[in-house]
């Protein structure tokens, strides 16, 4: 890019064209018919946060009286876009955390249960924050339920490739409900799976049943950008186009995708294999070995406050808060007394390994040797802080 001496004039409002060209056929496929025939508007987007975001601004513009559904748990900002732009929402079940396994009866049950037309919001792979996907089986028939209600599936793709290793492979869901012929929407982002986290670089893909309804979307998309930000930024945008549109750097990048998404399955084997040989208890580690992607939901406790002496401790605690200057000491010792540490302030204080308080783990951030003394941490929190 300096050997070509670009300029860093302002983009158009949809963006990179080279960007937004060579980002729907990753996620699609370049010879899929949707982009062969221009049904799909794509526009670049500030990262997978900007276009969720402007996906949902789109859809309260144009669909006043659409409701959304988002899986239980899901990454949290899910739930701050939607309330932002003012687009209603409720949960379906994804995950049963007693057996740590998908709940793809509760699933199904409440997709078919939301009312006629809802947006479904999907994770495309690597599920935030489980890491536990439908297999293809289980996408058609979530697929058969979106058609009978008639509700237009909004996939969420941000780890393309670090769930399978493979891009195509990670991108079956997008393809077999594009296949099936439905309008839906996809937000993408390469912060993950290029590392371009701060050029903040993403998409949003609507596919339309017409090239023409493709041209008013992609209008409309335009006409939420202006007053927002105006348009988006161009360095990251060019790398993309850059490295997915040059055959010699895209396979480079694969294998480099591929390389991390082995790393993070052989963290997860060792780490399976360090618990399951350390923790005489009988509980069941496999499920850290069928989740994908990044994170893990390890099922570590948030912060717990324990008043087993019934309202003595509420009694004293707004004595001392009413006349704190005074009983500052005493409200203090009474503190330290009833309350009792969170397993994840066992983590943190103890072992200093952290996690956010759902207990999602980051395993990126691990490496093969760290993995036992990890162990040693997620057991001592487990077993001896209830």
């Amino acid at each position: 890019m300096l050997e070509k001496g670009e300029d860093k004039e302002y983009l158009p409002m949809d963006g990179l064209a080279e960007f937004n060209k060579v980002t729907a056929e990753l996620l699609f496929g370049a010879n899929n018919p949707v982009i062969q025939e221009g049904r799909v508007a794509t526009v670049q987007a500030l990262s997978g946060t900007g276009a969720l975001h402007l996906a949902a601004a789109f859809i309260h513009g144009n669909f006043p009286n659409a409701k959304a559904l988002i899986s239980s748990p899901t990454w949290s900002n899910h739930k701050t876009i939607f309330d932002d732009a003012k687009v209603p929402y409720s949960e379906y079940r994804h995950y049963d955390p007693i057996s740590k396994q998908l709940d793809f009866d509760g699933m199904i049950a409440d997709i078919k249960a939301a009312p006629h037309g809802s947006f479904v919001l999907l994770h495309g792979c690597a599920h935030n924050p489980t890491g536990m996907d439908p297999t293809p089986d289980q996408w058609g028939k979530i697929a058969d339920i979106i058609q009978e209600k008639n509700h237009i599936p909004f996939f969420d793709v941000a780890y393309q490739g670090f769930a399978s290793g493979n891009l195509d492979a990670d991108a079956y869901a997008v393809r077999l409900f594009v296949e099936r012929g439905l309008e839906l929407l996809v937000a993408q982002s390469y912060g993950k799976n290029l590392g371009l986290y701060g050029e903040r670089i993403g998409a949003i893909n609507i596919v339309c049943s017409s090239s023409e309804t493709a041209v008013r979307v992609k209008s409309q998309l335009k006409w939420l950008i202006r007053p927002e930000y105006s348009n988006p930024p161009l360095h990251g945008a060019r790398i993309v186009a850059n490295v997915v549109g040059d055959p010699a750097l895209f396979n480079e990048w694969k294998q480099e995708v591929e390389l991390i998404s082995r790393r993070l399955k052989s963290l997860r084997q060792r780490l399976f294999e360090s618990l399951s040989c350390k923790d005489r208890s009988g509980r069941d580690w496999s499920f850290i070995v069928k989740e994908n992607g990044i994170f893990s939901l390890i099922g570590l406790n948030k912060a717990q406050i324990s008043n087993p002496h019934g309202s003595a401790y509420q009694i004293a605690h707004a004595l001392a808060v009413s006349v704190f200057l005074i009983l500052h000491a005493f409200w203090y010792v009474l503190h330290c007394v009833f309350v009792r540490l969170s397993q994840i302030d066992n983590m943190r204080n103890k072992w200093h390994v952290y996690m956010i308080k759902d207990g999602r783990m980051s395993l990126g951030g691990l490496s093969l040797s760290q993995c036992e003394y990890l162990a040693d941490a997620i057991r001592d929190s487990f077993h001896n802080v209830s």
